[in-house]
């Protein structure tokens, strides 16, 4: 079991336990990617193509745990150089598996560009 931390501008930071063996938690990106985890859990992570590395609406920023993360191929490296905000810590949350605690932040752009509720 490890842990997941999601980061959203302008809300509280969501962390999830995942157990590997429930994996894959839903249909989108790779088994146990960010995106199969925060979309398991109910959590908000744009992904247009269906996960598929085809486009870069679920890009997130890696603020802890790098290592903890699958190795980037090619076509990830690729596809990330047209992401909205590229930092040298983007990945793709479709191809981004965790074997490790990590704590990403998902941009505005990956929540659909909407600005969270005010309360």
């Amino acid at each position: 079991m490890y842990k997941v931390t999601f980061l959203s501008p302008g809300e509280e930071p969501v962390t999830v336990e995942v157990d590997p063996v429930k994996f894959p938690l839903q249909e989108d990106g790779l088994p146990g990617s960010i995106l199969d985890v925060a979309l398991g859990n109910g959590i908000d992570l744009q992904h247009n193509c269906g996960g598929k590395c085809a486009c870069t609406t679920c890009h997130v920023i890696v603020k802890q745990g790098m290592e903890n993360l699958s190795k980037m191929e090619e076509d990830e490296e690729d596809r990330l150089d047209t992401a909205e905000g590229l930092t040298l810590e983007s990945r793709l949350g479709c191809q981004a598996v965790a074997h490790g605690d990590v704590v990403v932040e998902i941009p505005m752009s990956g929540r659909g560009g909407h600005k969270p509720p005010s309360h």
